[in-house]
């Protein structure tokens, strides 16, 4: 029996270092039809996941694509000495419409395997937040020329959500941490990796 491969959407964080790899990852995906989205992006990683990527990068391409192993495939071409970051969704929480435009989005993981009674939950809390406009669930990969000092031991309960607002990068930062709050009240675990904050779209 051949092993079914199935393929998922998600996001792919490629570290934008204004060499040829990152012009030809930009190049590529602009012109993609895998491609839904592409943001010039400035990462912060929280300060509990910061010693796991050491090679990490300021600035990234960010893309959301439709199906992962044509995006794998284009990032193992231009692997960098700065970490990309590789985000399958397998499960869609919720996807509405919000006011304003999508300017920040902000990736946690779940310390637990949390079941699906949990993760109706947490969806349930982060629908209450008016501006998300995504969240879904998934897992990590990543892909670097250097190799990491520690492994990440979360990458299997990745939560990503998109926020759309007109207000700051530094307010927006804020309603995310206190929607990480009200979730982590409720008795989970739930910790933030990554903060990306959009200065530009290029698709």
């Amino acid at each position: 029996m051949s092993k079914l491969n199935l393929s998922y959407s998600g996001y792919v964080c490629a570290p934008y270092l204004h060499n040829r790899d990152s012009l030809e990852l930009k190049e590529i995906w602009t012109s993609s039809r895998n491609i839904e989205k592409l943001f010039f992006v400035t990462g912060t990683f929280s300060g509990d996941s910061q010693p796991y990527f050491s090679t990490s990068a300021n600035h990234y391409l960010l893309a959301k694509f439709k199906d992962n192993s044509t995006v794998e495939k284009e990032l193992s071409k231009h692997i960098q000495e700065k970490t990309s970051f590789l985000f399958n969704v397998h499960d869609s929480l919720f996807e509405r419409e919000v006011l304003g435009e999508t300017n920040f989005i902000s990736i946690y993981y779940l310390e637990y395997g949390d079941d699906d009674d949990d993760l109706q939950e947490i969806a349930g809390l982060l629908l209450k937040r008016e501006k998300i406009e995504i969240a879904g669930i998934g897992n990590m990969s990543t892909l670097c020329s250097i190799s990491s000092k520690f492994t990440f031991p979360y990458s299997k309960n990745m939560v990503i959500i998109e926020v759309a607002s007109e207000k700051s990068h530094q307010s927006v930062k804020k309603y995310c941490d206190q929607t990480q709050r009200d979730v982590n009240r409720k008795g989970f675990t739930l910790s933030n990796l990554l903060s990306l904050s959009i200065l530009d779209q290029l698709k």
